[in-house]
Order: structure tokens, then C-alpha cells, then sequence
């Protein structure tokens, strides 16, 4: 799977995440929740505490793809199908990378390699360049959950298919 990136006349080359590549996932990962922790005021968050133990064990329960230019992984998104329903995990972008279309395309890919019905990810309240990115995607917010620090989880879906 190899898409063009016109803009930057750059190739991103997306393939399938295996546990080898969870070193480099986990630097990626990290580098890219720095900025999502400054808005939050913690660096208590999964993405960052996360290790590569945990990682490792998650690459090898769920699928997920790598987006890499010129050999360098610069992007990751981590994914589930349960009942009918594409269940998007984290989605991490290299800092240098992001605004450059590695996320939407990552999760395109992500999405028709699913025969899901329905795709659902979320993100915090605070992260508003995300939910902007999930809903030029086509993404709709679903539901709100409370964190209980005055922020909230919001939940957002995109029908796949038809109905």
C-alpha cells in the first residue's frame, strides 16, 4: 500500500504494525502525546506510560498500520473490529509530521481495510485540532464521558457503510 503525498512530493508507504516495530512505534507514540500532555497539564496518559512490554502485547492482540517516508516510521494508528464496529486506538503522528496528512491517511487506510459498519475513536475534550481532524473526516461526535478533572472523553463515529 503506497500513497502519494502531492504536497510535499513525498512518498508515505503504509504497512501492516508488527510487534518488530514496536520500539519505533513507542518512540513515535511518545513524541507525539508530548504536545496532548502540555494541553492536559500531566503526563500521566496511557500513550506516555505505555511500555514497550505493553506495547509489544497490544501489537500482537490488535491490528494496526505504520506510515513510514523513506524508511522512517512516522506515523501509527492501532485498531480493533469488534461486533460490527471499527474500534480506532491511538493515533500518533511524528511532531515534524503532523498537519501533513500522514493521520487522515493512516486512517483511511484503516478504515476500508475494515468490513465494519461503523468506525468510533475518541480524544479528550482539550485536543480540539483532533476532533477538527476526526470530523473533516467524516467523523460525528457521539458521546461525551467525564473524566472527572473537569475534561471530558469524546467519542466520535463515522458510518462506513451504507445505513
Amino acid at each position: 500500500m503506497t500513497e502519494q503525498n502531492d504536497e510535499k512530493d513525498r512518498n508515505i508507504v503504509i504497512s501492516h504494525i508488527s510487534e518488530a516495530d514496536a520500539g519505533e512505534v513507542l518512540t513515535v507514540q511518545r513524541a507525539a502525546f508530548v504536545s496532548e500532555a502540555a494541553i492536559y497539564g500531566s503526563v500521566d496518559m496511557p500513550p506516555l506510560t505505555q511500555t514497550l512490554t505493553e506495547l509489544e502485547a497490544e501489537l500482537r492482540s490488535e491490528s494496526g498500520l505504520a506510515a513510514r517516508i523513506d524508511g522512517r516510521l512516522v506515523g501509527a494508528i492501532r485498531f480493533v473490529e469488534k461486533d460490527g464496529m471499527l474500534l480506532i486506538g491511538r493515533i500518533a503522528i511524528a511532531p515534524d509530521m503532523q498537519g501533513e496528512g500522514v493521520g487522515r491517511t493512516l486512517l483511511d487506510h484503516a478504515e476500508r481495510a475494515s468490513n465494519a459498519q461503523v468506525a468510533e475513536l475518541f480524544t479528550g475534550s482539550l485536543s480540539e485540532a483532533n476532533i477538527r481532524l476526526y470530523e473533516r473526516c467524516g467523523y460525528v461526535e457521539h458521546e461525551r464521558v467525564p473524566d472527572g478533572d473537569g475534561t471530558e472523553q469524546v467519542f466520535l463515529r463515522k458510518n462506513l457503510r451504507g445505513g
